[in-house]
């Protein structure tokens, strides 16, 4: 069983500072956050960077898909004057860059494979490559998660000893099925659509609950009391301050 804080601060501390950049990453770290939630994409060579959309516009001043461009041009844009002028010239990380800042700061993380369409299994394979060549295994085990089946399928064959986490929006009837089949060790739910009954039976399973993206404290201590693991926020300091015993 893998070991994952309470609090996990999502895509960095996405409330105060550019989501998905190496700021955000030390801000998490600052606001208290011993683990992150990043989302993983691939450039038009192949090369693994920090971003969520397809798109790079709403993140920095570039446009057009993240596939099309290559590494070299992605690395020259600007991935934080849209969040704040403090942040101007910050850009996107690779996850090499993100696994040694975590390495300097005794971090955790959870990579989300957020592939562009037709990329979910070289994505995965990717990631599982960096991981494996740059992330020392006397440090905190990573959790790889996918909504994408395909992804998480080529990340159980291109390296199993990495922790899977299954991503949901909500849980249909047959999410228990599809864990086992992954061969999952993790589930995340979003958590709107959650029931006490839900996390219930994923600690039953054997299996631990990490729930996004909670920003409201009455809801992150409701969810505490049915059993989840870890809150994936926006805000660490916000949520890990109201959790506090």
């Amino acid at each position: 069983m893998i070991s994952t804080p309470r609090i996990v601060g999502h895509r960095g501390a996405k409330a105060n500072a550019p989501e998905n950049t190496l700021a955000a990453f030390r801000r998490a770290h600052a606001e208290g956050a011993t683990w992150v939630e990043f989302d993983a994409k691939l450039t038009k060579e192949g090369a693994v960077v920090i971003i969520h959309d397809e798109l790079l516009d709403r993140t920095t001043n570039g446009k057009g898909p993240v596939a099309a461009h290559t590494l070299a041009e992605i690395r020259a844009l600007d991935a934080g004057s849209w969040f704040g002028p403090a942040f101007a010239g910050e850009r996107v990380p690779t996850l090499e860059e993100a696994l040694a800042l975590f390495l300097e700061l005794g971090m955790g993380f959870n990579i989300e494979v957020k592939p562009c369409p037709g990329r979910e299994a070289e994505t995965a394979r990717a990631c599982c490559a960096v991981l494996e060549r740059a992330w020392p295994k006397s440090a905190p085990a990573p959790v790889l998660s996918s909504f994408k089946r395909a992804a998480l399928e080529a990340a159980r064959e291109a390296a199993p000893a990495i922790a899977r986490g299954y991503l949901a929006e909500e849980l249909g009837k047959s999410w228990r099925a599809e864990v086992e089949a992954l061969g999952c060790v993790a589930v995340h739910p979003g958590w709107k659509r959650l029931t006490r009954q839900q996390v219930r039976d994923i600690k039953e399973a054997g299996l631990r609950a990490l729930v996004w993206t909670v920003n409201e404290p009455e809801r992150a201590r409701e969810l505490v009391a049915w059993g989840v693991d870890s809150i994936i926020t926006d805000a660490p300091g916000l949520i890990g301050g109201a959790l506090a015993p």
